[in-house]
């Protein structure tokens, strides 16, 4: 594989039961292409969670995938309320979801960490009242 292989999704902020669509797409679409079963695990976990993250903070986004050579990028973008403390966030635990989300099984503070543990690279960037970008980096197993 010489070229970049890309995947774009929509997330839609709308309902819970369509949370995780692109992940599970991901997930089918690195199997077809031969990435070890690790290294899917482990994308798998870390967009699942922001795809999450995007639904009870930010009504939705878009998760696009970048797969080379060498490593698989996923780039987690929304016009949500952004983070206000990055640092609280990445925390475990540390959660602002509404009870609501809770009383559901989700909002535990565990996404952004989760991110973060599943990836070998992830970059957060946040303007309050704009949005967040979340970047993250797999390397793929050779």
């Amino acid at each position: 594989m010489s070229d970049v292989i890309k995947f774009h999704f929509d997330v839609d902020g709308e309902n819970f039961t369509s949370a995780g669509e692109a992940s599970v797409q991901v997930k089918k679409l690195l199997r077809q292409i031969g990435i070890s079963p690790d290294c899917i695990r482990r994308v798998s976990v870390a967009m699942y969670e922001g795809e999450i993250n995007m639904v009870i903070h930010a009504n939705g986004g878009v998760a696009d995938v970048l797969v080379d050579d060498e490593k698989i990028t996923v780039i987690l973008a929304d016009k949500g309320p952004g983070i206000k403390d990055i640092h609280l966030a990445m925390q475990e635990g540390y959660s602002t979801a509404p009870d609501n989300v809770r009383s559901l099984g989700f909002g535990a503070g565990m996404g952004l960490p989760n991110m973060k543990r599943y990836t070998d690279t992830m970059d957060i960037e946040s303007e309050l009242g704009v949005g967040t970008t979340v970047t993250m980096t797999v390397n793929i197993n050779k």
